[in-house]
This record gives C-alpha cells, sequence and structure tokens, in this order.
C-alpha cells in the first residue's frame, strides 16, 4: 500500500479527511517541468478520486484532470452533478472502469456510463485521444477474463 516515490517526480495527492477518504488517484509531474509551478487544488473538486492541478504557461493558467472512476463511477457522478467555472483544462486522464465498443474494438457493447464521461469530457471541450497503437490497458491475471481498454486520455 502507498505510493511510489522518486527523485525525478513530484506526486500531488490529497491528505484524506478521515480514514474512509484516503485518495485512489494521484498525479506525478517530471521536475524538469517544475518551473510551470503546478499546483494541487482541493477546493474546486472535493473527491478522494479526482484530482485537479493547475500551471503556468505564457502567464495563463492549464488544469489536469486526474480521474479514477470505482465499480459505482462515483467519480463521473460527482463531475457530472458539480458545477465548475474553469476553462483551460487541457488534460483529462484516469482509469474510467469503463469497457465501451467506443474505445475497446474487443469488446462489442456500448455502456450508458460511456455517454457520461464524453458528455464531461465535452463539458471541459475535451475530445477522447485515439491511440496510434491499439492495445489493452488493463491486462487480466486470471482464466477465462479479457484483457481491456479502460484507461482513457482526452485532449
Amino acid at each position: 500500500m502507498g505510493t511510489c516515490h522518486h527523485f525525478n517526480w513530484i506526486s500531488f495527492a490529497r491528505i484524506p479527511l478521515d480514514n474512509k477518504d484516503f485518495p485512489r488517484v494521484i498525479t506525478y509531474i517530471n521536475i524538469y517541468l517544475s518551473s510551470l509551478h503546478f499546483l494541487l487544488h482541493k477546493d474546486i473538486f472535493i473527491h478522494r478520486d479526482i484530482s485537479l492541478i493547475s500551471f503556468l504557461n505564457n502567464n495563463i493558467c492549464h488544469y489536469i484532470l486526474n480521474v479514477y472512476s470505482d465499480s459505482s463511477h462515483s467519480a463521473l457522478k460527482y463531475l457530472k452533478d458539480t458545477e465548475v467555472n474553469i476553462n483551460n483544462v487541457i488534460l483529462m486522464t484516469g482509469n474510467f472502469n469503463i469497457r465501451d465498443s467506443l474505445w475497446d474494438p474487443s469488446f462489442p457493447f456500448h455502456s450508458s456510463i460511456s455517454d457520461n464521461l464524453i458528455m464531461i469530457a465535452d463539458f471541459f471541450d475535451l475530445v477522447l485521444s485515439s491511440p496510434t497503437n491499439s492495445c489493452s490497458t488493463r491486462y487480466s491475471n486470471m482464466a477465462g477474463e479479457s484483457n481491456s481498454v479502460i484507461d482513457l486520455m482526452f485532449l
């Protein structure tokens, strides 16, 4: 249990409010980018599975949104129901735990939860990034369970 620490990376994670509030998402930024003054925002999205990081580039504030979506998709429900007024979200990434034919060619079905994710991305004016080489992002260690694509990036 815990996170990896390396001298070339700065880690950003919320401090838990109590024993049931441990964050399940962490963001790593390479130290070579530290001149962009990255900052974790704990006041905009108050959710253990959402990390919002800002940085300055040419005196313009930009945001990176990192999301972990559990099996009940609580972070996505929170994002869908929370009204925020932030511009310049340039990246939303994470483990969304949604199998869908939209991004996984080996999966034949569409999920209504995917529609919520696309709606959230659209709210931030982001679109799903397509990999140059399609491959699974989660590899199953259980016999009979197929590999899947559940880690996504929206730009």
